[in-house]
């Protein structure tokens, strides 16, 4: 017997889980990042331009692409091409991207876990020291937290959309939003910290460059989670009766709200508490820019604060980021189980635990890639750089496939499903959308200029990254 299809009880639910998908590490983490080194505001205004006129269209698209098919990725594509092989092929790239993207994001959230355990029983100190990372990284132990994050992750899916996906996002979203926006004050209070807003609101257009525009477009569409299958399969549990292009709008306000005050607390938090940091400091920032150099920032409050309340604000950061990653990690393996449900007719309860095993055994080697394994950490090379299993998987699936699959999409959707499909699939509970401003635009964007910037950001991304 085929298992029932969940649904989301309201277009709030909807909102508030899509949101939780989008907003994750790539909202807390890497948007700061990308903004720090790619100068601030002027990094800032591409991004919110990439938002509104390349992303928010795609993301009508996806959820159309669910709604109209009731099916995850690869049911969409193959559904809507009308049985086509390689429309289906499509699909399970769709379903690979998200399996894989899994990967290395678990991993990251593991290290969190970690840093909240560490901070909570007094290690800040020991956090900010220079090698603190790179040995926490590299320790066995961290299987111990990964088997605990899987059972929580887990046990939410074995929920279903209501029961597990919706509820867990009505509960974190609400508290990430209010968490990010005191401590948000609490960092623009402090002296030194207009440096900060400076650099992150008064653009310098000099330091716009193609590699900055490609990584706007890159990270925009990992931030909203396009090219990933999720937008499908949310799309497959929602209501007829609801306006996609009114909840895709309040998903994309959403996501790009947590990002940018995400950006406006970690920038102005760097200058405040160390005056010496120079925007050359920054441009050479990466992941480094939370897990090393955050805990240095942190541990500089307890001059202001005392160590234990310098520990307290660290520990509310690094629960946030927590937070977003396990909303956006639950979300992401839902797309795999959703294809193992539709595709495959296994039960919820089958599909979950065929995809806690899957994840587990690419998890483990990924998590050994960061010096527990040399095999793992010398994986292999390319662009004249040594990769570990951990960067080719986040290389591959996260900066490379997402515009490809982006760029598919609107093929797809402009010229096998036809404009005239889409825009009937929008008008569903929109009458509004018919004849509209925003329907003109998709009609003439989604085959023509969006796909070209698509195409163009995955081919720069093959030379920056493999060549």
């Amino acid at each position: 017997m085929a298992e029932e299809r969940g649904q989301f009880s309201s277009r709030v639910g909807f909102i508030l889980a899509a949101a939780g998908s989008a907003v994750g590490l790539g909202n807390m983490v890497a948007f700061p990042v990308m903004a720090s080194k790619s100068g601030g505001a002027a990094f800032l205004i591409i991004y919110l331009f990439c938002i509104a006129f390349v992303c928010y269209p795609v993301m009508m698209a996806e959820i159309a692409m669910g709604r109209r098919s009731q099916r995850n990725p690869v049911g969409a594509f193959t559904d809507i091409s009308g049985g086509i092989r390689r429309w289906r092929l499509v699909g399970m790239l769709g379903i690979l991207t998200p399996f894989m993207i899994a990967v290395f994001y678990t991993v990251i959230t593991v290290w969190l876990v970690v840093y909240i355990k560490e901070i909570a029983l007094g290690g800040l100190e020991t956090l900010a020291g220079d090698a603190a990372f790179g040995e926490l990284v590299a320790r066995p132990s961290l299987f111990l937290y990964l088997a605990f994050l899987l059972a929580i992750v887990f046990f939410v899916l074995l929920g279903g959309v209501k029961g597990g996906i919706e509820r867990l996002a009505r509960i974190l979203m609400p508290t990430l939003a209010v968490m990010l926006l005191l401590l948000t004050v609490f960092v623009l209070t402090l002296d030194n910290a207009i440096a900060g807003i400076t650099y992150y609101l008064i653009p310098d257009f000099s330091k716009v460059t193609p590699t900055v525009v490609n990584n706007a477009v890159s990270h925009a569409f990992f931030s909203l989670s396009l090219g990933m299958g999720i937008l499908i399969t949310y799309g497959s549990y929602f209501s007829k009766k609801d306006s996609i292009p009114h909840s895709t709008r309040m998903v994309a306000i959403a996501d790009t709200s947590v990002a940018f005050f995400a950006g406006l607390l970690i920038l102005p938090a760097i200058f405040a508490f160390d005056p010496n940091t120079t925007t050359d400091d920054l441009s050479t920032s990466s992941v480094s820019l939370i897990f090393s150099f955050l805990p240095k920032i942190f541990l500089s409050m307890q001059g202001a604060v005392g160590y234990v309340g310098a520990s307290v604000v660290a520990a509310i950061f690094f629960t946030l980021v927590f937070f977003a990653a396990l909303t956006s990690l639950v979300s992401i393996i839902e797309i795999p189980i959703s294809c193992w449900i539709d595709e495959w007719k296994f039960s919820r309860k089958k599909a979950v635990v065929f995809q806690a095993a899957a994840l587990t055994v690419f998890a483990i080697p990924a998590t050994m890639s960061l010096g527990m394994s040399d095999f793992f950490t010398n994986f292999t090379s390319y662009g004249g750089i040594s990769k570990s299993f951990f960067d080719v998987v986040s290389d591959v699936f996260y900066s490379t496939i997402l515009p490809l699959v982006g760029f598919t999409v609107c093929i797809f959707a402009a010229y096998r499903w036809k404009m005239s499909g889409l825009s009937s699939e929008l008008s569903v509970g929109d009458e509004g959308f018919e004849g509209s401003l925003l329907q003109k635009y998709m009609n003439f964007s989604l085959g023509t200029i969006i796909p070209v910037v698509l195409l163009v950001v995955f081919v720069s991304t093959l030379f920056q990254i493999y060549i």
